[in-house]
């Protein structure tokens, strides 16, 4: 679908800068726009390969295990069916630490980890074949999950100053106050509106 989208925008974009005689505009946008992605991409891997080198180094100290522990009251409320000494949990801990400090990149991963193991307890749950056969229904706390990482709480846009850094903001670091504002607002409406869709499930159940 996305693969789609993208493509008739290319060419909505390219039949838009030939009806308006703006082909030369366009080309030396591309290749400006192609070289710029390159910088950033690799400026963007540095920061990632970094952070993703403190989680694992976080993860096998232990330190990791000390977070999802203390963060077991928080993942206990909003997944309150995923017993305590689950993967997931872990997996889970690691993206919700990653995406406050603003490393989205960086929570991918873990995400995709996490949501793999409630997949595999849904299926335990819908006592399906455990060999791989995928869910064809998203589980509560996949869905929860979904909703918390796309409102994403951010204390320190780590991803945003990088941005902005690369494209000569003054003041990169502004950004944190009004990014807080607007992620701690947008999570707290995510976990209102996923307990109350669970309870609502809990109900017609």
């Amino acid at each position: 679908m996305l693969n789609h989208l993208w493509g008739y925008l290319i060419l909505f974009g390219i039949g838009f800068g030939i009806i308006t005689g703006q082909v030369e505009a366009l080309s030396n946008a591309a290749i400006d726009s192609a070289g710029e992605a390159v910088t950033l991409s690799i400026t963007m891997l540095g920061i990632m390969a970094m952070w993703m080198g403190l989680i694992e180094i976080a993860k096998r100290s232990g330190l990791l295990d000390s977070m999802t522990r203390g963060l077991h009251p928080i993942l206990h409320f909003l997944f309150p069916r995923i017993p305590a000494n689950h993967p997931a949990n872990e997996y889970i801990a690691a993206n919700i630490i990653a995406n406050v400090l603003g490393l989205g990149w960086a929570a991918t991963p873990m995400g995709l980890k996490a949501m793999k193991e409630l997949a595999a307890l849904e299926r335990k749950r819908l006592h399906a074949d455990t060999s791989g056969k995928p869910v064809t229904k998203a589980s509560d706390e996949m869905c929860t999950f979904l909703i918390i990482n796309i409102s994403s709480l951010q204390v320190i846009p780590v991803s945003v100053i990088a941005y902005r850094t690369q494209y000569g903001s003054v003041s990169p670091a502004s950004i944190v106050l009004p990014g807080l504002i607007a992620t701690t607002v947008s999570t707290l409406v995510a976990i209102f509106f996923c307990r109350i869709m669970c309870r609502r499930g809990e109900h017609k159940q």
